[in-house]
């Protein structure tokens, strides 16, 4: 992956995964890749990976299990 300059890395591959979220690449429930795996795909620091985790979950699109991993939310029902 390039980077843009002007925007943070960690929001670059955010939405990376957001998009592969949207598009059912990670159907809700199913587990997204770790910390570890992100870094090692996008060749980016631990810390910065860990603010793409925080920021999906921040904007609830995944949640944490501890020592299970990070999963997609469950999309709100249609209405």
């Amino acid at each position: 992956m390039e980077f843009v300059a002007d925007i943070p890395r960690w929001r670059q591959v955010a939405e990376v995964i957001r998009r592969r979220i949207e598009d059912g690449t990670y159907p809700p429930r199913t587990r997204i890749p770790s910390v570890v795996e992100i870094t090692a795909e996008f060749g980016i620091a631990a810390v910065t990976a860990q603010k793409v985790h925080k920021g999906l979950r921040a904007e609830g699109l995944i949640y944490t299990e501890p020592g299970l991993g990070s999963f997609v939310a469950q999309k709100p029902a249609e209405s």
